[in-house]
């Protein structure tokens, strides 16, 4: 059957369909170490919807799974080849269709990068305000996959906060358009937000209409210098009691100390944590300074602000390089973990106590005002008893989250490095749910099955 299928994809696709082990291992797995993967029986590199709606019947047809994968940047291993997929790469789909600046609203295939959307809204004095770490690496459909956050959820929201309708193939190769591009829309079932997240499990997203918002004209970035972590969390949890930042980004000391070995930056080293952040719009200066008040009140050990945009930037790009960085340092675990901002001091003293008790080396960094930490374990792959600390470190602070009423994961999605942690989330009864919506989209389970839930 799988030789007669790749048979079928050959014949209507050609030399967009790859079956050589050699060159289809390029594309297998994401950027998680320890996220299983398999062998792909072929893989689609699809350019148009049409490629992706022969594809979808195809693996129906002959009952193969299916596997889409965007630029490959996720951190939970949902994009994964499992063995006998159809590994079907939406990377090469990455026209930017149109950009409507009466409506403020850009319509782009999955596989446009973030910050290529960024700079051609920029054009018509437009920015898509989600802005994921990854920007530079991350496509917008994978970003949909996973409901990306990033780095200005606090004020501006997840992506789906940003999606106003969607074009995708059912497992059928149906293809449905959902949602609307008028402000407010309520007619029948909100399908563009059940698609949203959904991890490739539903169906495959080939367009997106997203809002864009006007450039700020006023910006202003503060970095500040705390004596202790905990210093640090609770003077986030006080900022956010007294305003919203666009974006307010923590990194610890290790954390500081690979982005300075990396790029040279010259933070500062004795410090234990730091705070970035930014404030925009027309109030961004009052804002700033009650940043600055907030910052200096919690024991700041030094606080610096700009208002040019540019040095705001280049301050800000330190935040960019921390997984970068830590990659640095040896193989890495990248948790994804959200609590109640006003937990945040619980959550870092809990990810304190697990690396102390396996004996772990822990990066955190992260979007500290929406309290959505990454949590970054480094170890060396070629030590197995190292890998298993990692993994057991990796849990516990999973576990430590969900008793501080928090999330499994915040923004990088379920894949299969979380799955086991869904049921300690969920119960019985809602995770049923979710199969039977999955069973409405994919009667037949070949969309990414055993991913996300």
């Amino acid at each position: 059957m799988s030789t007669a299928a790749t048979t079928e994809l050959e014949r209507l696709l050609g030399t967009k369909v790859l079956t050589d082990p050699d060159r289809t291992g390029s594309w297998s797995r994401d950027q998680s170490p320890l996220a299983d993967v398999g062998t792909p029986l072929a893989v689609v590199r699809a350019t148009s919807t049409d490629d992706v709606v022969a594809t979808l019947r195809v693996a129906t047809s002959f009952g193969v799974p299916v596997v889409t994968r965007g630029a490959g940047s996720g951190l939970a291993g949902g994009a994964n080849a499992s063995d006998g997929c159809i590994l079907l790469s939406v990377e090469g789909m990455d026209e930017i269709v149109e950009i409507d600046p009466a409506r403020r609203t850009a319509t782009v295939q999955p596989g446009v990068i973030n910050s290529a959307l960024g700079r051609a809204a920029a054009e018509h004095g437009l920015r898509y305000t989600p802005d994921p770490g990854s920007r530079d690496i991350s496509s917008i459909g994978g970003n949909i996959a996973t409901n990306a956050g990033g780095m200005t959820c606090c004020k501006y929201g997840v992506t789906a906060d940003h999606v106003a309708s969607l074009v995708a193939v059912l497992p059928d190769g149906t293809v449905v358009r959902t949602g609307a591009t008028t402000r407010k829309n309520v007619t029948g079932l909100d399908l563009t937000r059940l698609l949203i997240g959904s991890e490739g499990t539903l169906a495959v997203v080939v367009e997106a209409t997203v809002w864009l918002k006007p450039v700020s004209e006023h910006e202003s970035t503060i970095v500040a210098m705390f004596p202790t972590v905990d210093a640090a969390v609770q003077a986030v949890v006080a900022t956010t009691a007294r305003t919203t930042p666009s974006a307010m980004e923590l990194m610890d000391r290790t954390t500081i100390a690979a982005v300075n070995a990396l790029t040279g930056m010259g933070i500062d080293a004795e410090a234990e944590a730091v705070l970035l952040i930014t404030c925009d719009g027309p109030a961004a200066a009052t804002e700033a300074v009650v940043c600055e008040e907030v910052a200096s009140a919690h024991g700041a050990t030094e606080v610096f602000r700009t208002d040019d945009r540019d040095e705001g930037a280049e301050l800000m790009n330190a935040r960019r390089m921390a997984l970068p960085a830590l990659e640095k340092q040896g193989s890495i675990l990248l948790d994804d973990v959200g609590v109640p901002v006003g937990l945040l001091p619980d959550m870092v003293a809990a990810i304190a106590k697990v690396s102390a008790e396996h004996d772990v080396v822990v990066g955190t960094f992260g979007h500290a005002a929406d309290g959505n930490l990454h949590p970054t374990i480094i170890f060396d792959p070629a030590d197995d008893a190292a890998r298993q600390r990692a993994r057991e470190a990796f849990a516990d602070i999973v576990r430590a989250a969900l008793a501080l009423g928090g999330t499994v994961s915040g923004e990088h999605g379920i894949g299969s490095l979380k799955l086991p942690f869904v049921t300690e989330m969920y119960g019985a009864a809602e995770i049923a749910l979710m199969h039977r919506v999955k069973a409405a989209f994919d009667p037949d389970g070949i969309m990414n099955p055993g991913r996300g839930y």
